[in-house]
């Protein structure tokens, strides 16, 4: 059982509570003890993607947080919150509703590189006390501008101002019922209507806050806005395809079954070339040897010896040096 299972976190769980329902499935199913971890934590109001990490696997969980990852959010226009989401108090209103055409005029501002200030409610440390805690507490919490890149951002649907169902439009994760969606499509239609909010697709570097960019681009508009949805649909090479509920985890578990859905050690290094050694290479690089005049490309590479896995390693002038060893 060395691999990752991807949860598709439901509303209201935390990361860390993912990680205590895969235990439990191991524990039901009597497979023993092993290392868990989950590869970026994901709000409790959040869903969608969660890797968890098994085994050896947990050697690879810092490669998976500082992965990209794709988000489905909505932002509601005209309330802010404190914490930037659904939970928290309001602290400002406004009347004005942007148009669709006004909301993607504006979004190339928020594409490319970007500075962004995370939200007071995060795990952010500060003085070696976490933000939220802080925050919680009563305390001015000021956190730095960060560096991050949005490589896409573009909307997805908006709510019917009618409220009528639409045929071809999904409904959304907040129980709204969600127009046309626009992308690829004609969006002439609807662009002069004013938006109580919009959903859209986000494909973000590592260490972005959805909340905030959803607080910006309401502040660009000229108005606030706080996230009523925040759907997680990739994190690094795991989909939604990939993913399961708790309950087919729990199913799994008590039927021993899990690896049915265990996806391999590798999976999480799909962006990563292999390479093949012989059983001699592999066991020099186990004592953490380094080879010399191996013909690969500079950089990372995931070693492997007759299908096992190795190490991940970094090939440079052809010599290979360990990464990371697996012990399998």
């Amino acid at each position: 059982m060395h691999g990752w299972i991807i949860l598709d976190k439901p509303l209201g769980l935390g990361s860390t509570q993912g990680v205590s329902a895969v235990k439990r499935a191991l524990r039901d199913g009597g497979y023993g003890k092993f290392k868990i971890g989950h590869g970026g934590t994901l709000d409790p109001l959040a869903t969608g993607v969660l890797p968890i990490a098994i085994g050896e696997a947990t050697k690879l969980a810092g490669r998976m947080l500082d992965s990209d990852k794709i988000y489905d959010f909505t932002i509601r226009f005209g309330v802010q919150t404190d914490t930037l989401d659904g939970e928290g108090v309001e602290i400002a209103r406004s009347d004005i509703r942007p148009t669709l055409a006004e909301v993607e005029a504006i979004l190339p501002r928020f594409t490319g590189p970007i500075e962004q200030v995370p939200p007071a409610y995060s795990a952010l440390k500060v003085d070696g006390q976490r933000a939220y805690d802080l925050a919680r507490a009563g305390e001015e919490v000021v956190l730095a501008s960060r560096s991050v890149t949005i490589r896409s951002l573009s909307p997805i649907c908006h709510p019917r101002e009618s409220g009528d169902p639409s045929p071809d439009g999904p409904a959304g994760n907040d129980g709204e019922e969600l127009g046309p969606r626009f992308r690829g499509g004609d969006t002439s239609e609807g662009l002069d209507d004013a938006l109580d909010s919009i959903t859209l697709t986000a494909h973000v570097s590592k260490g972005t806050y959805i909340r905030s960019l959803a607080r910006d681009i309401a502040h660009a508009l000229g108005t606030v806005g706080t996230v009523t949805m925040l759907r997680r649909i990739r994190a690094g090479p795991f989909t939604l395809a990939d993913a399961i509920s708790l309950d087919k985890l729990a199913e799994l578990g008590h039927g021993r079954a899990l690896q049915e859905k265990l996806l391999p050690l590798r999976a999480g290094l799909d962006d990563i070339p292999a390479l093949s050694l012989t059983p001699d290479q592999a066991g020099l690089l186990r004592q953490g040897r380094v080879l010399i005049g191996i013909a690969a490309d500079d950089g990372l590479h995931f070693a492997t010896s007759e299908d096992i896995p190795v190490a991940l390693v970094e090939v440079l002038d052809r010599e290979v040096r360990v990464v990371r060893g697996f012990n399998l």
